[in-house]
């Protein structure tokens, strides 16, 4: 059987446990005290002729927020959690740029790209999947609850936050033109979520990957929908893009050698499970050696226990 919600929920809370935060390749798991999940102030990295980043500097909760400055608009990638790291995410705009014609767009809907949406002005355009809508709709308020319940910081960050209503939706693909540069959103889920939504900005050759493709860190199979069959079909559409630097949701801007990482965990976890599954062996089992074979393969990655549920996908879609 697949996770139930509640199970995912459980999960939710395991996968984004601070003892399991991301951190820089070669660095152990931090322990003790993190630091606050909160954007840096004058931090903001021009990767290219129109892109801008905030890097996340490895702390957990928070994410590599992205700037697209044409000559008539700005798009804001992930804006944060909360009230007071959208504030933040809206002043180094502000530094960047005197435009006031401003589009937001999330990757996903997990708190802590979302939720910094509500401190920007009224005016300003949200533009989101439909998919990603229905998660935030159906699981919204109970990623809420799950982010608060784990660090007091995260309850103060996210009390009386809610998900700002989209301006425009759209089903799988739509082009935001911000005059001299164009951005295409193109919703790819599910993979980590069920409206995973990449954003590659034309010209610039740079993609907003979100979690479907990252350096260093297993990939999270985290919602009731998580297919290792979409998350492979989405690898294959992020190569098409051909894009020179992919900025993941958390962690180093890289480049396309991380999507043919994925790719290759993915199809040996793949056979490797389809065949324990046609021994008979049953799904806790195949996780306890799935979990050591594949964490001793890729000793450069962080979160090992992430191999739980992508085991658990891919035994239930394994024939």
């Amino acid at each position: 059987m697949r996770f139930g919600l509640s199970l995912t929920a459980a999960f939710m809370v395991a996968a984004l446990s601070p003892a399991f935060a991301q951190t820089p390749p070669n660095l152990p798991i931090p322990t003790g005290e993190l630091p606050p999940p909160i954007v840096k102030e004058g931090k903001a990295q021009k990767i290219s002729p129109h892109v801008w980043v905030i890097p996340d500097d490895y702390i957990p909760m928070v994410p590599n927020v992205g700037y697209v400055i044409g000559e008539k608009g700005v798009l804001v990638i992930d804006p944060g959690m909360g009230q007071r790291n959208g504030e933040i995410v809206l002043k180094e705009m502000r530094k960047l740029t005197n435009l006031t014609d401003i589009t937001i767009v999330n990757t996903h809907f997990h708190p802590e790209h979302t939720t910094g949406d509500l401190a920007f002005p009224q005016e300003v355009k949200l533009i989101r999947a439909v998919a990603q809508q229905q998660d935030v709709d159906e699981l919204g308020v109970q990623f809420l609850g799950i982010f608060s319940r784990m660090r007091p910081i995260l309850a103060e960050l996210l009390k009386d936050a809610s998900f700002r209503k989209p301006t425009a939706t759209f089903e799988k693909e739509t082009v935001i033109d911000l005059g001299g540069v164009k951005v295409r959103a193109v919703r790819l889920g599910p993979g980590h979520t069920r409206g995973d939504t990449v954003f590659y900005v034309e010209g610039d050759e740079v993609l907003f990957t979100g979690d479907l493709a990252m350096r260093n860190l297993f990939p999270s199979f985290i919602a009731p929908q998580s297919s290792a069959k979409t998350w492979l079909t989405s690898l294959d559409a992020i190569d098409q893009f051909k894009a020179k630097q992919l900025v993941p949701a958390h962690g180093a801007i890289t480049d396309g050698s991380v999507v043919g990482a994925y790719r290759d965990y993915m199809k040996a976890l793949q056979e490797r499970v389809a065949t324990l599954k046609r021994e008979g062996k049953p799904l806790p089992e195949v996780i306890a050696a799935m979990r050591t074979e594949f964490a001793g393969k890729q000793p450069q990655w962080q979160q090992a226990m992430r191999i739980e549920g992508a085991v658990t996908t891919v035994y239930n879609e394994a024939p």
